[in-house]
């Protein structure tokens, strides 16, 4: 019986190839694996041997050879086949242990060249893996150094679940190399802004992080998988949890709407707080200092916020701490914590404390979104972080205040994160009212100033997407709102203009839409 190994990553091949040995397997192998190999002891064939041909181009070409994939795909069970290879003097190779180049890795080294990352493709590799699963029926293959223990044990002890064991081992390597390849069509496709930044394929590849107990509802099955070309800002999978519970499928859901929402408001100069429920903010309060933005977040909606999730922008220190101790919350995210509030949270078991070292925004363009659908997916570029006013108008008489412009802004950020139809009210940088996921928008209307009315002397209000009647503004103003921002584009803008300008209030017109379905 004869082996082919040829690894990137040595973890346990030493072991693994002493246990083929003591079971009287003969082994080839190539380059930087013969000589690791060698170097602990253990007898090993260097594969230009059985080729005739010795590693060129680099390490570009080694295994890309008839003896050693006739020796792969030859099928055991017929006659033609294997008189064929016995004619040219081939011999079966019956077991394939490959893992490939680092690609993902590599693109994480910091100052990598576009040449080195191509070198890092693997060619042989995959054709390799891909031949011997093809070829599952007569030949093992493996990919993961996880899976060495159970192939020697069957191997060792062979019974009659072995052919199950190698359709097992085969679909495992097809969706390994279908990774891979994915990682890097995504590589290519961050490389260029023309057609290809929609192309007629998409792959999504994802690395297993963490299986969950279960989905949303305690029947459905559910995992974590991070992305294999890491983002370089933070996302769920770079979060470290320092205490608490294990995640659940919602938990991870609003942790990342936290963490979503956090990324508008942090190149702020001052802390900022929002609170999450179903993956809707019910508070959110920009501050100087980050208890005060926590205390005014929580009571935006204090009914609401139990129970919820937290993200902050800041350093979470002793006094902000102890506020959050007081109160009943599953999750807190942020960038770090310090130790006085560390100690003072352990007293809460069953908080969840999450970390992250990356930051929240960066200079990278807004990657694609992909989304499961009924028969295929939804891919759209990701909704960009922050405001541009160079896009606002004033549709009113009445011209908004410096203030009341603030008041939008800050609502504007908050707005986008909110299913649709969406409305939120504040004042102050603090979020008071948020009517969300409404089939009526003056539904979303109602919610929101009920929350809010009679709770700040100036109220201003943000709509995701155009009124499409004049109701919206009329029951605003007598909710004491006095600007309004939203996106214009309805046919009857106009009467909402003068619904505007009869009430007194000011209308800023964002110029962009932001649907959150």
């Amino acid at each position: 019986m004869r082996a082919l190994i040829s690894v990137s990553d040595k973890r346990g091949i030493v072991e693994f190839s002493r246990g083929l040995i003591s079971l009287g397997w003969e082994l080839v192998s190539t380059g930087g694996t013969a000589a690791h190999l060698a170097a602990a002891g253990i007898a090993v064939t260097d594969v230009s041997r059985v080729t005739g041909f010795p590693e060129m181009l680099g390490g570009r070409v080694k295994t890309l050879h008839p003896h050693i994939f006739a020796g792969i795909l030859a099928r055991r069970g017929q006659d033609d086949d294997m008189e064929t290879i016995r004619s040219h003097g081939i011999l079966p190779l019956d077991l394939v242990v490959v893992n490939l180049y680092p690609f993902a890795e590599t693109l994480a080294r910091e100052g990598i060249t576009d040449a080195s990352v191509i070198e890092q493709i693997d060619i042989g590799g995959p054709s390799l893996l891909r031949a011997a699963a093809k070829n599952h029926g007569s030949v093992w293959v493996v990919c993961d150094p996880a899976d060495y223990p159970r192939v020697l044990g069957a191997l060792e002890k062979p019974t009659e679940n072995a052919a199950a064991l190698r359709r097992e081992l085969a679909a495992r390597v097809f969706r390994h190399t279908a990774a891979y390849d994915a990682v890097i069509a995504d590589w290519f496709a961050t490389q260029t802004d023309g057609p290809e930044a929609v192309p007629h394929e998409f792959v999504i590849s994802g690395v297993l992080q963490q299986g969950l107990r279960y989905g949303e509802n305690p029947h459905q099955k559910a995992a974590l998988y991070r992305d294999a070309i890491p983002a370089a800002v933070a996302g769920v999978s770079d979060c470290r949890q320092l205490q608490g519970k294990e995640l659940s499928y919602n938990n991870i859901l609003d942790l990342s709407a936290a963490l979503e929402l956090s990324r508008e408001f942090a190149s702020d100069s001052d802390p900022f707080c929002c609170i999450l429920k179903h993956n809707n903010p019910c508070g959110a309060a920009l501050a100087d200092e980050l208890v005060t933005a926590f205390e005014r977040a929580w009571e935006g909606d204090s009914e609401a916020a139990y129970g919820s999730v937290i993200g902050m922008t800041r350093e979470v220190d002793a006094a902000t701490a102890s506020a959050i101790a007081s109160r009943f919350v599953e999750i807190v995210v942020a960038p770090r914590f310090s130790a006085e509030a560390l100690e003072i949270l352990s007293a809460k078991k069953n908080l969840r404390l999450m970390a992250f070292d990356k930051p929240l925004i960066s200079a990278q363009a807004a990657r694609w979104t992909a989304r499961r659908v009924s028969g295929g997916w939804l891919r759209q570029e990701a909704d960009p972080a922050g405001v541009d006013r160079s896009l606002w108008s004033v549709a009113s008489q009445r011209q908004p205040t410096p203030e009341e412009m603030d008041d939008c802004e800050f609502l504007w950020k908050i707005v986008k994160h909110v299913r649709s139809n969406a409305i939120c009210v504040g004042s102050g940088r603090t979020l008071l009212g948020c009517g969300a996921g409404q089939m009526s928008r003056i539904d979303s209307v109602r919610i929101a100033i009920g929350k809010a009315r009679g709770r700040a002397a100036r109220l201003a209000l943000a709509s995701d997407a155009f009124f499409p009647f004049r109701d919206g503004a009329d029951l605003a103003a007598a909710g004491g709102v006095c600007v309004v921002i939203q996106p214009g584009g309805s046919i009857r803008d106009d009467e909402v203009r003068a619904a505007c300008d009869e009430h007194g209030m000011a209308q800023v017109l964002s110029g962009r839409r932001h649907f959150l379905h």
